[in-house]
Parts: C-alpha cells; structure tokens; sequence
C-alpha cells in the first residue's frame, strides 16, 4: 500500500510562519508535521511515499530528500498551487493512484500513530475516517447511516446547526483500494478537472460518486483518537498543546489558556467554578430566541445597566456599577487604593496581585485546612495599620465561610477602626445559609463597604462576563464608572440581567441542587486514601494529597485522562504542602473523576 500526502497549498492563514516555508514544516511538540507523518506512515510498512508540492516545494524536497528510513519518496509537482485546490493536486497523481492501494493524507494534520492503526486494521478497503462534528471543526462534514456507510456530504450550504449532533467531520485521511480508484475515482477525477477545472476539493468526487453509484466506502468514526488539523495560528497553538512532548508541556500549554475550553471537547474541567444547574433550560431558549437581534444591535450604556443591576439585586442604582466581568471592578477597585490592605492567604489571587508589595498585609491562618474566623482576622489586623480589610467569602480556594454574624461584626469593627471593607461575595449563593450584603440599607448605613459579586460563578453564565459591585458610598460607584467604559456590557449581559428576575426561582432551586450534590461528591471524595477533603461552603474543595503522589504529579496524571484540576501546591501561601482544588460539577462528572482517582 502505497500513501499519497498533498502539501503544495500556501498555508496563507498561518501568516508569517509560512511566508517562506509549507504548512507540513512547521513543528508540533518539536516534530515536523511532515516528520510526524512519514514516521507514521513508515511504522505501517507503506511502499512509498508520493508528495504532491508546490509552494515552497524545492524546501520540502530538499529535507526530505528521496527516503524516509527506506522508504521511497516521489514528488509530483503543481505549478498551479496559488489558483487551485487539492483536487488539482490529487488529479497530477492520477497514474500513480491506479497502481496500489493508497493512503490518502492531507499535510497540515497532526495525529496519534493509533489514529491510522485504526484506519489499517479495519478490513474494509475503502473509508473514510470521520469524528464527531464539533464546533471549532471546518472543512468537510458527513453523515452516516447505521451502517456507517455515507449518506450525505453536506456542504456549506446544506449546513443546519440544528442537525449538527447528527454530523461528523472528515479527519482527512482515506483508504481506499486499487480497484475503486481504477474503477470509480480516477474516471471521475479526470472527468471533473478536465470539464470544471481543479478549483474544488477532492470529495466532491466522492459526493458525485455516492449520488450516481452505490459507493463502496464506508465511514470509520474515531474513539476518542487524538487528532488535529492545523489551518491558522490559533490551530497551531491548541495543537502544540495537546501534542507536547512532556506532561508538564502539555499541562502548562493547557493551564495557561485561562479557559477556552470548548476547543478541547474531551477534556473535563475541573479548574474553573460555575453552576451546573443554572441558567435553566428555558433561560437559555428565550436568550436563543432573542439572538441576532442581541448581535446586531448595539447594548445599552452603564446607566441603564446599573438600573437592571440595581433592580435584580435590591440597591440603588447610584450604589452599584456593573463590570465586564468581576475582574474588571477588581482591577479598578484595587488600583484606586491607595493605602495598605490587609486580606487573607490564600485567596483569590486577582485581588493582591493588583497591589505594589508594599500595599499588601498578608494574613495567612495556621489552621491546615486555612480556616479563620472574623475574631481571628480582627486580632490580627489590629495593630498592623492598614486602610482596606479584603475579604472573599467564602474564600477561595480554601471555602472557609464566614457566616452572617461574624460579617456583620467585621463591617462593625472596620467601621469603628476607620478602615474600608471589600468583600467579595461571589460564591456566596453556594452556602447551606446563604449569607449576602448586598442590601441597600446595611450598604447606606456603611458606606465604608464595597460588596463585589462575579455573576460567572452561582449564575453560571461566565461566557456572559458580569459582575457587580456595590457601596453606599455613591462618591465611590461613581469613580468606578468613571474607570470602565461606557459599553462595557454587551447586548447579551444586558439582556441576561433583563430577564433574570423571573427566572430567579429556577436559579434558587439549582442551588439547593447544587448542595445536595456538593453533599454527595464530599463523601464521594472522602473515599480516595491520598486525599484528605477540607468542608466547603462554596463549589469547590480544597483538597490535600498525601501518600503516594505530590499535587502536581497527581494533576498530571489525571491530565492523562482527560481530567484538569487546579494545582495550588506551586503557590506561596501553601508552604510547600500538596494541595489542589477540585470544582463541583454534575453528578455524571463528579463520578468520572472519582472513579479515575480511584483508578489511580
């Protein structure tokens, strides 16, 4: 069996990487695409090897030479690469196709070797391998019948993203045999270039040959393989994560991203914190509803969004002040400080790391678990002369909780020492007794108080970036508003804080929810040996991992299994001990991960 790989397009998406170099150059994990490929090929114990190039082909030739390890490698040139599409460059082949069976490739894919083992063991002569269509996926699009035989091709007009759980993705990589090639292919190759010309792609002769013929081909869907197809800079990046040469590569490729993770639909996220159970279904089907005209039309400006803001959480609109996000109000609230801050270690990094050193009063509590309480942070701060107490509640990562009784003795205190309180509440909807101070008249009688609230967290809607911030101090609101711009908000936030109101119900109910399962998952987890679960109002657990792995081997590991979870042991705060944090999510996740734990 023989393999045929085009590499003669220009690869004008990936810009400069390929002004003066193919696509099948570039490195992954410090591989060559073409490398990756021919060593593939070459493990199968393929005859040889055809190359169809054209721009930058004399590069390709001249690494490559005449061999891989032995096996033969032939060019057929296109001079026509910058007016033509692959279906030219399969078309020059054609004499060559007629001689062997053939591996069809195309050279800006990047996969397992398991991926083409697949394809080789399969006994059937001819298929096509597929995966299941996903929403960062282009190019060629199929669907099967039970049989996995091909039953359409559906192009960019017959495209439905209401049929898209039906369709799967062409991985670009064929087999098919002599005699279909003889018999079927090559006849209608030529026929198609020579009366229309090579400016398609090569299935459309398949497309040709399933309406005219009961094709011999058959699909081959791919489980959980690694694979994929590298068009632009932002290919380019996700790949060279998921093939890194090490682990480590592969978790700081990954954890550096900072979400984003639909582009890695079978990795399992255990990193980021959001509500599992809100917004409700039908939440989500008014905001369908309403969604080109959320596109096109422009948002509303802040004061409008501050008056939707102050309607759905009770306060007055000149006390509170929508951000793109929390971590907008973050940045501006803690640039405007201009004194020493006292908060706790650990907590939510965001905060401190807006601070010159000299600003920042670090108070980190003894307990293991870094539990403290209101009594513990007023003993501490006493004498140590700052101007802002900082305070996330519950905490993150360590989900110690304050509950109202000692926050209400933390906004007295502060207000008899002279100093501001921040708290951030934003994980604060999770508790068994949910505790908040958004309430206009607590915030008019302590205008020394600023409450922060991330909408991503409880509300579950971080794509939306929301938060708010709220002070009886207007003076305060107001030059956070003068900070932020006037569109910060787009029309979808607004039109989510619009609608809220009467989906708040849904919202308190996926919160019971949420405990009865955080409840479940807690007792789950307590079963793992190497790990030792501290209680937790919010939703996540601070976990320490003793025994038989560190931390950071252990999120590794469970990286291995499509698994990522927050690595806290590299912190200052955590004095070298192994901990990490694990979010809450469904129950069907939540299982996964235990019986991967348990696995291990």
């Amino acid at each position: 069996m023989q393999a045929i790989i085009l590499a003669a397009g220009m690869g004008k998406r990936l810009g400069e990487l390929t002004r003066d170099n193919t696509k099948c150059m570039l490195e992954v994990g410090g591989v060559r695409l073409i490398d990756r490929t021919l060593e593939i090929l070459h493990a199968q114990g393929v005859s040889r090897v055809i190359l169809v190039v054209g721009y930058q082909g004399q590069h390709v030739r001249d690494y490559l030479g005449d061999n891989y390890k032995g096996t033969p490698l032939l060019y057929v040139d296109n001079p026509d690469y910058s007016t033509t599409n692959n279906i030219y460059s399969l078309f020059l082949t054609r004499d060559r196709l007629v001689e062997e069976d053939t591996l069809l490739l195309e050279s800006d894919l990047v996969f397992t070797p398991d991926v083409l083992r697949r394809l080789m063991e399969d006994p059937f002569p001819n298929i096509a391998l597929v995966d299941k269509y996903e929403s960062w996926m282009d190019g060629t699009v199929v669907t099967l019948d039970a049989n996995s035989r091909i039953t359409r091709f559906i192009d960019k007009e017959g495209f439905r993203y209401d049929e898209i759980k039906d369709y799967y993705k062409t991985v670009n990589i064929y087999k098919f045999s002599k005699e279909f090639l003889a018999r079927y292919y090559v006849p209608f190759l030529e026929a198609y270039c020579r009366s229309l010309g090579g400016t398609a792609y090569y299935e459309q002769v398949l497309r040709i040959l399933l309406h005219l013929h009961e094709m011999p081909l058959k699909a081959l869907p791919l489980s959980g393989e690694t694979w994929y197809e590298i068009d632009d800079i932002q290919d380019l990046d996700i790949a060279r994560g998921m093939f890194a040469p090490t682990r480590e590569e592969h978790y700081q490729s990954i954890s550096s991203r900072y979400g984003g993770y639909w582009r890695y639909p079978q990795l399992l996220d255990f990193c980021y914190l959001v509500n599992p159970w809100f917004p409700s279904p039908r939440m989500v089907d008014e905001m369908k509803a309403s969604f080109e005209t959320l596109l096109r039309e422009y948002p509303s400006g802040m004061r409008v969004n501050a008056l939707l803001a102050a309607k759905n959480f009770g306060v007055h609109e000149d006390h509170i002040l929508v951000g793109n996000g929390a971590a907008e109000l973050i940045k501006a609230l803690m640039e405007g400080e201009s004194g020493r801050v006292g908060f706790v270690l650990p907590t939510f990094e965001e905060y401190p790391n807006r601070l010159p050193a000299e600003q920042r009063v670090p108070y980190t509590p003894a307990a293991e678990d870094f539990s403290y309480t209101a009594r513990d942070l007023m003993a501490f701060f006493a004498d140590k002369a700052i101007d802002t107490l900082l305070l996330v509640n519950p905490d993150n990562p360590s989900g110690n909780f304050l509950p109202r009784e000692e926050l209400l003795s933390l906004v007295e205190w502060t207000r008899e020492q002279g100093l501001r309180l921040i708290v951030d509440e934003s994980f604060a909807d999770f508790a068994d007794a949910p505790v908040t101070l958004l309430d206009e008249a607590l915030l008019t009688a302590n205008p020394h108080l600023t409450v922060v609230k991330s909408i991503s967290k409880a509300y579950g809607v971080p794509g939306l970036r929301l938060g708010v911030a709220a002070s009886g101090d207007s003076a305060r609101i107001a030059r956070l508003k003068r900070d932020v711009a006037i569109w910060n908000i787009n029309s979808f936030g607004e039109f989510y804080m619009q609608i809220y109101e009467k989906y708040h119900p849904e919202f308190l109910q996926s919160c019971a929810r949420f405990r009865e399962e955080r409840s479940r998952f807690r007792a789950a987890l307590e079963e793992i040996p190497f790990l030792r679960v501290y209680p937790s109002q919010a939703n996540f657990f601070l976990c320490r991992v003793t025994g038989r792995f560190s931390a950071h081997e252990l999120t590794l590991r469970l990286l291995d299994h499509g698994i990522l979870i927050k690595d806290c042991s590299r912190k200052q705060a955590f004095r070298g001990g192994d901990y990490i944090r694990l979010a809450v999510r469904c129950q069907a996740d939540n299982e996964r991960l235990v019986a991967v734990l348990k696995s291990l």
